[in-house]
């Protein structure tokens, strides 16, 4: 193997909210085909985890038992094929995705520019931002196995809903291959800027969090419902809600993965009680407690 196998690695340094305890191993590919060969050669009943940038993700204190997989600065092929579609490896941070794109002179992925991961990520959870959805663009994606095969599936394969993606246990993402429309270079470029410019604004970018924590409602906006019910500001232990984005939860130095997860839980607790709407967390949240 080519890559880097760590044992008992701390996993707070790979997370956007700077906490999380050890994974039992820990491995960073070199490149595709080592990724590949990696896969193959575990155990049957190995668990795996992926992670990419560690947007989206709450590792418990406990850590995650098995191997987790890290994506972030590997997996980074991007191409413009010949029928105009556009090749993203798993490992390819969102933001790029869009400003290639738009580079290219092809338009609809400059929403990708708002969300803090990976391609991988986005696929997995149908992430978006801005209105637009990741599996709005998907033209098929390919996917990897326990037994190291490739195969390419169409989305039809999957059930694709808001912030929900199932697909097939035992298969990950590894690349996607982008329909995208042709337009005006400029324009698009000048949509990201002031997509990122808004971000900026009106979200806590310069403090370690998630992204959004929970998912909006029907018709509603959770971070509506939070600054309704008085919570910004609110904290327990290192976590609090931001005072910028009420849909966002940021360590202010010393957050355990347990503050945060005990904050999530308050935060739907009160809501409920004040709002009568029982919010649902768009963050993964996995691991060990302590």
């Amino acid at each position: 193997m080519k890559g880097r196998l760590l044992m008992n690695e701390p996993l707070a340094k790979y997370t956007s909210w700077r906490t999380g305890g050890p994974a039992d191993r820990l491995y960073i590919p070199f490149d595709r085909q080592d990724l590949i060969e990696f896969i193959a050669a575990l155990p049957a009943g190995e668990p795996v985890f992926w992670m990419g940038l560690g947007s989206n993700l709450l590792v418990r204190d406990g850590g995650i038992r098995g191997t987790v997989i890290n994506t972030k600065g590997r997996l980074k092929a991007m191409q413009r094929n010949a029928d105009g579609t556009v090749y993203v490896e798993a490992g390819v941070p969102c933001a790029h995705v869009a400003r290639f794109c738009g580079e290219q002179g092809l338009i609809g992925a400059e929403f990708l520019a708002g969300i803090p991961g990976t391609m991988g990520g986005a696929l997995k959870m149908n992430a978006g931002a801005f209105g637009g959805e990741t599996w709005v663009i998907v033209k098929n994606v390919d996917m990897l196995n326990r037994s190291g095969e490739v195969k390419r599936r169409d989305p039809e394969e999957f059930e694709v809903n808001y912030r929900s993606v199932k697909g097939f246990e035992n298969e990950w993402f590894l690349a996607a291959n982008l329909i995208l429309q042709p337009g005006d270079a400029a324009a698009s470029q000048q949509q990201i800027k002031d997509l990122l410019e808004k971000r900026a604004k009106t979200q806590p970018t310069n403090q370690p969090s998630c992204g959004s924590v929970f998912k909006n409602p029907k018709g509603d906006y959770a971070a509506r419902l939070i600054e309704q019910t008085g919570l910004k500001g609110y904290a327990i232990g290192g976590a609090c809600v931001s005072e910028k984005h009420a849909n966002f939860i940021v360590n202010t130095g010393k957050a355990t993965a347990a503050d945060i997860e005990s904050l999530c839980k308050y935060v739907q607790m009160k809501v409920m009680e004040m709002q009568g709407v029982e919010l649902q967390t768009e963050v993964c949240m996995v691991g060990e407690a302590i």
